[in-house]
């Protein structure tokens, strides 16, 4: 068991930022980042034993996190929310790059699960046939529905 536990923290730590990013498409706020976090290692732990590597690591990291994010965001849209401010945000930086950022981030937020799944993993620039591969369509449908989601992204007007 304490040889499976220290593999599993060698694959955490190599894998920490691909986990962060894709609950960080998933969230409003950093509380949400943090709970997302915790559920995807949840269930990385409890899909450890049985990962038998018939594909990459960060392949199955990527499913595993995806799958905990889109099923979060789903039961999150679904229970009606009241959200505590305490109207101050001290780590709220306003300069063009994080403003652009945010701009980005709110757009993709609007996407459907499935398509903001996609849009992250190419901006992770991972190639289609891998995006293909985690999410468990062609490499011409990457490919189509990128196209699809980038002229979607153009066309969105979102307020701030």
């Amino acid at each position: 068991m304490e040889q499976q536990e220290q593999t599993f923290s060698r694959l955490v730590r190599e894998q920490k930022s691909t986990i962060y990013t894709v609950c960080y498409m998933f969230s409003q706020n950093q509380d949400e980042v943090n709970d997302l976090f915790q559920e995807v290692l949840i269930n990385l732990w409890r899909g450890f034993e049985g990962f038998e590597g018939r594909s990459d690591v960060r392949t199955w990291v990527y499913r595993v996190a995806l799958n905990t994010c889109i099923s979060q965001d789903r039961k999150r849209r679904s229970r009606p929310t009241t959200e505590l401010s305490m109207d101050i945000n001290l780590f709220e930086d306003r300069d063009t790059d994080t403003q652009q950022v945010d701009m980005l981030h709110r757009r993709i937020s609007h996407l459907r699960p499935f398509d903001r799944a996609i849009v992250l993993l190419w901006l992770e620039d991972l190639s289609y046939e891998e995006i293909g591969q985690i999410v468990g369509i062609s490499e011409k449908n990457v490919s189509v529905r990128l196209f699809r989601i980038k002229e979607q992204l153009k066309k969105m007007r979102v307020e701030s």
